[in-house]
């Protein structure tokens, strides 16, 4: 049995220290300076999820399915955008995520056709620069004035702003690819250096060039908003729920890690019930992450014609059906149970400096909450494998 858990805490503290790294660090040398306040920020933006999409550009069917699909909706959900738009041309529309309130995806109005433009005067009119992230959507034609924009933002340091060309369900690869290939000449024509555009079919985000988009964003953006953002988004493929495993493994770190913190003050029962607590809000977040509350299951069947109960089925864990503070709970004292001394030293190698006097409650919380975060991960995929989402194009 002490053999057993050894080998599941040493794997536990090298999963630890090897996802997540870029994160994790950061939160290391905030945490190894003293800077409490810097992790109990970046453990509620993630938590939270706050952040803000802006997709830029005509409004139509694709673009409504587009600023749906970012947020696992389909047309019929309550919430979804509509097509045709009822917002006037001109205006701003705002549509907050019903699982994420602080993630919230706007739809611009299109850069002006006519000429002469005024590029910084169209950013200021939509607020450009309020957005973590700006998508210049297009169907058809690059038009040179969303070229501008994007020079513009570029010139102001603003370097997560992307094209995307967005498929109908009646395009073709080949007429994808013309398309694309006269933008990208339009954008070197234009002075856009190494110039790159998307393909993105909003009906089935995983494939195509959405992961590439994805990838570009979380390399560009500050890392606790490409983490953020990561958790907001929809289970749209088997590595996307990996990496938001992972995220949640660095955010379970910081948690525990404050939580050492917390232990290290003489006050009876404190620590347990701030683990409580905080275990069943980053639980919470994972489940809604992963799509794997009720609602989400019964859109996912909808949308791919199966029977809920067949999706539902596939939870086995019990906090992927429900999390509770009596689970949580039992989970804490299960993994306080199984420790002994030589195991928690096992974990010092991913324990900050300060939390090292009370190790115990730092390497309760990494394990009850990383086991948790591990089986609900298990039922995410096998949902997404029965609903028959994979990689490739």
């Amino acid at each position: 049995m002490l053999m057993t858990i050894r080998t599941s805490l040493t794997a536990m503290a090298a999963d630890v220290v090897s996802h997540s790294l870029n994160l994790l660090e950061t939160l290391k040398e905030s945490i190894e300076n003293n800077k409490l306040s810097d992790v109990k920020d970046a453990v509620e933006d993630l938590l939270i999820s706050r952040i803000n999409l802006a997709v830029a550009g005509e409004r139509g069917p694709e673009k409504s399915a587009f600023i749906n699909a970012l947020r696992g909706l389909g047309p019929e959900d309550e919430g979804a955008a509509l097509s045709p738009c009822p917002t006037s041309p001109e205006e701003m529309a705002i549509y907050p995520n019903p699982k994420h309130p602080d993630f919230r995806l706007w739809d611009l109005p299109p850069t002006p056709a006519a000429s002469p433009f005024d590029p910084e005067g169209y950013m200021e009119r939509v607020k450009f620069l309020r957005y973590n992230v700006v998508v210049m959507a297009f169907t058809q034609s690059l038009q040179a004035n969303s070229v501008a924009v994007f020079l513009e933002a570029r010139s102001v340091q603003r370097d997560t702003v992307y094209f995307a060309l967005l498929a109908s369900e009646k395009d073709t690869e080949k007429g994808l690819e013309e398309r694309r290939k006269a933008s990208l000449e339009l954008l070197k024509a234009q002075g856009v250096a190494l110039p790159k555009v998307f393909l993105v079919r909003p009906s089935r985000l995983e494939k195509l060039d959405f992961p590439g988009l994805l990838e570009e964003m979380e390399r560009d953006l500050p890392e606790i908003r490409a983490h953020a953002l990561l958790l907001a988004l929809p289970t749209l493929s088997p590595v996307l729920i990996t990496q938001k495993r992972d995220a949640f493994k660095a955010l379970v770190w910081a948690a525990a890690s404050l939580s050492g913190g917390v232990s290290a003050i003489p006050v009876p029962l404190v620590a347990s019930m701030v683990d409580a607590r905080v275990g069943v809000r980053i639980l919470t977040k994972a489940r809604a992450s992963l799509c794997l509350d009720d609602e989400s299951v019964e859109r996912l069947a909808r949308q791919r014609g199966m029977e809920p109960a067949q999706l539902k089925a596939l939870r086995t864990c019990n906090l992927s059906a429900e999390v509770t503070k009596g689970e949580v709970k039992l989970r804490l004292a299960a993994a306080e149970k199984e420790l002994t001394t030589n195991t928690t030293r096992l974990v010092e190698m991913a324990m900050p400096r300060h939390a090292r006097s009370a190790g115990r409650s730092f390497t309760v919380m990494l394990q009850a909450l990383n086991g948790a975060i591990d089986e609900m991960v298990v039922d995410a995929e096998k949902i997404l494998a029965a609903a028959g989402i994979g990689e490739g194009k």
